[in-house]
């Protein structure tokens, strides 16, 4: 087979592979729904990031306990911060969380797990099957 015959056939499986739309990410972080009632914060669509992210209500409300600096506890679908807390804030240290225990290191998909194995804590990828250890909260 000639080189040109086989550039041929190469250009014409080309032409008959879809086209790419806009480049659409699978993921996107949830962003946070908030208000401040008192002197507390109140995140209504908790329940609905941790899905999103497929994570504990325990693991992302200990971050947040101890990144902000405050006391707080789940109520049904909600997380009450014991203090007001701007929505900006909490945006930020969500995607830190993100960033830290969701996405993985090595590809950057988001199909992660967080699992304990003797006294340390691992990411593991179920996408690239890679496993980073993450800091304990």
């Amino acid at each position: 087979m000639g080189s040109e015959n086989y550039e041929k056939m190469l250009k014409s499986a080309m032409e008959k592979l879809p086209k790419k739309n806009a480049e659409k990410k699978r993921f996107e972080m949830p962003r946070i729904v908030s208000f401040i009632q008192g002197n507390k914060t109140i995140i209504k669509n908790f329940s609905e990031i941790l899905s999103a992210l497929r994570r504990d209500k325990r693991h992302l409300s200990k971050f947040l306990f101890k990144q902000l600096a405050t006391p707080g506890n789940v109520e049904g679908d909600m997380l009450v911060l014991q203090r007001k807390v701007q929505s900006s804030l909490l945006q930020k240290k969500l995607g830190d969380y993100i960033k830290e225990y969701v996405l993985c290191k090595v590809c950057g998909e988001p199909d992660t797990i967080v699992m304990k194995e003797d006294r340390i804590t691992f990411m593991k990828c179920e996408a690239c099957g890679a496993r980073s250890p993450v800091m304990e909260i």
